[in-house]
């Protein structure tokens, strides 16, 4: 029989967890707004403005090293054996998915609820790393004030909202998709080879096209301030992962290092996620208290963006004749996102207490239960396609 397939409870329970979190959040931010705030300001400075947040750098670096580690980049070189599904995965990834995200969440964002998110109200941003603009010059769509003695860029709220979607959207997702390609019984080769490939391509694109698009939605980002979020939250975890993991195996073995740390390093990912929401939902506190359907407004865009991806790879995978076992983690991988990845560039490029930080927050609230959905779906759909796995009915 078949080993049965589950999440551990901290997968299981996420968008639990989350909802625990942003109560704990809120509550934290009306009994102790000082604590956040003390936090937040412990950050490493240039030229008179925070860049870094050390407290946030240090609980994202535990939230990316734990999946960064998990990965065997010798796997890329196997990619050549399943090239078509690695190629519709790069192709929907990089050509498609950015795009679509863009467009859906200006459009709903943007038009059809901006009245509804307050259509004049202002979000304080952090000054983009790299420019010193004099107060009441103008940036994209925002103009730079002064916040208790700190220059900030003052730009619509939904605009900063679309600036967390767009985030999401370039952030192929490297870490919950090993759990939902095994849950669908995909190939789970295949989707290694595609978190170490994401991983790689991530450090090339994520850069150019984030400064792409959030300049076209006009809240532009300088390509330093880019480059060092990639270099802080996914180049660093990233090697250190791939140099402990050689150095475990070297010394205790690939079997130790699967059974044993593995299993210790699990949770850590989403505790430190967790840590980190409470104190972001600490700021946004009052705007979920007074405008609860705040998250509605910008989970319509992601809610629809995650299925119209999904179908859209599902489809062509079975147009192109792909095997079940290629083509479930394939639609899986370009639907969800890698919500750690862009809650830390968020954070980093517009602050904690940004309403693009609280947009990538949304997508963690809504990947689970979406991502569920859809692994059902593939598995109730496997018998559509050749090579389907025996084992599901």
């Amino acid at each position: 029989m078949a080993e049965e397939r589950k999440l551990n409870i901290f997968e299981k329970y996420l968008t639990v967890w989350v909802g625990g979190c942003i109560i704990a959040g809120i509550l934290l931010g009306r009994v102790a707004p000082s604590v956040a705030r003390f936090l937040d300001k412990l950050s490493i400075y240039v030229k008179g403005a925070p860049v870094v947040s050390v407290p946030i750098a240090i609980c994202l670096f535990f939230m990316m090293y734990p999946i960064m580690v998990k990965i065997d980049f010798g796997q890329v070189l196997k990619a050549g054996r399943n090239i078509k599904p690695v190629g519709l995965t790069l192709f929907v990834n990089w050509a498609v998915k950015p795009f679509t995200m863009y467009a859906i969440s200006l459009f709903f964002l943007g038009v059809l609820f901006r009245s509804l998110i307050w259509e004049d109200a202002i979000d304080l941003v952090k000054m983009p790393f790299g420019l010193d603009l004099p107060e009441g010059a103008t940036y994209g769509a925002g103009t730079v004030v002064v916040k208790d003695g700190v220059k900030m860029l003052a730009v619509p709220l939904w605009r900063s909202y679309l600036g967390g979607c767009i985030l999401l959207g370039i952030a192929p997702c490297t870490a919950m998709v090993l759990v939902w390609g095994y849950l669908a019984k995909g190939d789970d080769g295949h989707t290694l080879v595609m978190v170490a490939i994401n991983s790689l391509t991530m450090l090339l694109l994520y850069g150019p096209l984030g400064g792409f698009l959030l300049g076209v939605g006009r809240i532009p980002v300088p390509w330093q301030a880019l480059l060092l979020s990639i270099g802080i939250y996914v180049a660093l975890p990233l090697v250190a992962g791939y140099f402990s993991r050689k150095f475990i195996i070297k010394v205790k073995g690939e079997d130790w290092f699967k059974a044993k740390f593995l299993h210790i390093l699990t949770p850590i990912t989403i505790i430190a996620l967790l840590v980190t929401l409470v104190l972001l939902f600490s700021f946004k506190g009052e705007i979920i208290v007074s405008r609860p359907l705040t998250i509605l407004w910008i989970a319509t865009p992601l809610f629809i963006q995650t299925n119209m991806i999904f179908w859209l790879t599902y489809g062509l995978a079975k147009l192109w004749r792909f095997r079940y076992e290629d083509a479930a983690p394939s639609a899986m991988i370009g639907a969800s996102n890698h919500f750690e990845v862009a809650i830390a560039t968020a954070t980093m490029l517009f602050g904690l207490s940004s309403g693009a930080a609280l947009a990538t927050v949304v997508g963690v609230l809504i990947e689970v239960p979406v991502m569920l959905g859809l692994v059902a779906i593939c598995k109730r759909t496997a018998h559509l396609f050749k090579g389907r796995n025996p084992n599901l009915s």
